[in-house]
């Protein structure tokens, strides 16, 4: 069974979703059997990178908010966090477009590696405070997953995974996706938002059940594979 996650890395609910998820997905019996892949998003495609700007200050000048409320918009995401064992150091996170850590993760994708790039890439951003548009620093936390630095500062020059991430923006959109994280699961049952664990669990569940449905049998004489009849 598939899950498909759109998500972006600067979107402090998608790193919190992501270990609902998690939490959902260890508690599921068939999780074996769940494939899941990450799918790119941005939130805001135009964004200049600018790690002079504080984040309460951007946030407050994008949303029009006053500075003290944004900081306490970031102080609650920083609480939710701590509850699933996150630890979020808002204030020294750096506002940076997403486009060439979504590039990113689609090589990780390539090498088996998409769920340990995003996991890299949330830690990153939300309690190391790296800068996820710089090339030096997607290649050197590339390096401590198992990618070569040099493939991927090549990649992020050549641009080589535009157009996938642009594919999985424009997919979001034919699907309705307006927000994230958005999980998919088994391309018909879907999840918006960190919602709490049980939400996840019951999804899963659902999704499972008609991918592997349960058959009620009538049993009668048979012959089996050894031969026995």
């Amino acid at each position: 069974m598939k899950v498909e996650i759109w998500s972006d890395v600067m979107c402090p609910f998608c790193y919190i979703g992501k270990r609902r998820f998690e939490d959902a997905l260890q508690q599921f019996a068939h999780k074996d059997e769940v494939e899941i892949e990450w799918k790119s998003f941005q939130l805001n495609p135009d964004l200049k990178t600018d790690p002079s700007v504080n984040i309460n200050q951007y946030l407050a000048d994008a949303k029009g908010w006053t500075l003290e409320y944004a900081q306490q918009m970031n102080a609650h995401v920083t609480e939710m966090a701590a509850e699933v064992g996150l630890t979020y150091n808002m204030d020294n996170a750096v506002v940076a477009n997403s486009f060439n850590a979504h590039q990113f993760t689609h090589l990780a994708k390539k090498h088996g590696l998409g769920a340990a790039a995003e996991e890299q890439l949330f830690k990153a951003y939300f309690t190391d405070g790296k800068n996820m548009d710089d090339a030096d620093t997607l290649a050197e936390l590339g390096a401590e997953i198992g990618l070569d630095a040099e493939e991927i500062k090549q990649t992020l020059t050549a641009n080589t995974y535009a157009d996938a991430v642009k594919h999985d923006i424009a997919e979001a959109s034919y699907l309705g996706i307006r927000g994230v994280p958005f999980f998919v699961m088994n391309g018909k049952y879907a999840v918006s938002g960190a919602q709490a664990v049980p939400v996840f669990t019951e999804t899963l569940e659902k999704a499972y059940s008609e991918f592997r449905p349960a058959l009620e049998v009538i049993d009668g004489p048979v012959c089996g594979p050894d031969g026995d009849c």
